[in-house]
């Protein structure tokens, strides 16, 4: 699938985010939410993040089918079609338990970043900013 470069950053900020809300302790308990947790990181922090759900989430994204998204909605798969791509990608000697494992995972975080999608734009209406 073409994402643009707003889409994958989009999708990958929201798959991080459902991890710093399963590894933060108040976010789980509720005395937080996720964007006050995600406003809490340093900067290195976010990268560190952002870049080991990238390693999962992105080449995922990428070898999407492509599919026809109209103005104002967001691009949907099915969970076999995720499951099919993550399991292509996957390294032919991992076990079966650790396969299973990493399958359900990485498939739950490119269901994450998907719902983060923003809803597609028609690039005709876009207006650039007077500054550019």
């Amino acid at each position: 699938m073409r994402f643009t470069e707003h889409e994958l950053t989009a999708a990958l900020t929201g798959a991080a985010k459902t991890v710093l809300a399963a590894q933060d302790r108040d976010v789980r308990r509720g005395r937080r939410g996720v964007d006050e947790a995600w406003d809490a990181l340093t900067r290195i922090q976010r990268f560190h993040l952002l870049d080991g759900v990238g390693d999962e989430v992105l080449p995922v994204l990428v070898a999407l089918p492509d599919v026809e998204v109209r103005t104002g909605e967001r691009a949907t798969y099915s969970e076999a079609e995720i499951t099919r791509v993550v399991e292509e990608r996957l390294d032919p000697g991992v076990n079966r338990v650790k396969r299973a494992l990493v399958v359900r995972t990485r498939v739950a975080l490119v269901q994450a970043a998907l719902a983060a999608l923003p809803p597609r734009q028609d690039p005709d209406t876009l207006t650039v900013p007077d500054h550019l």
